[in-house]
């Protein structure tokens, strides 16, 4: 009922920029947190960035200073903005969010985007 498709991925050279965009689509009342995951091969899952309803905002420091993350709320959807691409960038990136479905029922599940590759060469 919930969908999360993500957007922007690719090949870029080391040091250009990409966007990366996931829209939430569904049977949504609320969304609280949205945040963009990364995951290489090899490696295990890894939080790259989080922002909450609140407009805070979380940045692993692998990429502080060169990520920024942004939501629309209007159109339900987060951004990644990312500058100064390394090799090490290099993966699948996937969109999480906390949704709450009902105003009747207080409870929010995650949800997950499958996911776009994103490949920085050196």
């Amino acid at each position: 009922q919930v969908q999360l498709v993500e957007s922007g991925g690719g090949l870029m050279q080391a040091g250009g920029s990409l966007r990366l965009s996931c829209a939430a689509s569904g049977s949504i009342f609320r969304i609280d947190t949205m945040g963009w995951y990364r995951q290489a091969p090899g490696k295990q899952r890894e939080l790259v960035a989080q922002i909450r309803s609140d407009g805070s905002t979380y940045y692993a420091d692998s990429v502080k200073g060169r990520f920024t993350i942004s939501r629309d709320n209007a159109k339900n959807t987060v951004y990644l903005q990312m500058n100064s691409l390394k090799s090490q960038d290099t993966a699948v990136y996937l969109c999480a969010a906390t949704i709450r479905q009902s105003a009747s029922l207080p409870i929010s599940y995650n949800y997950w985007g499958p996911g776009t590759q994103v490949t920085v060469s050196s």
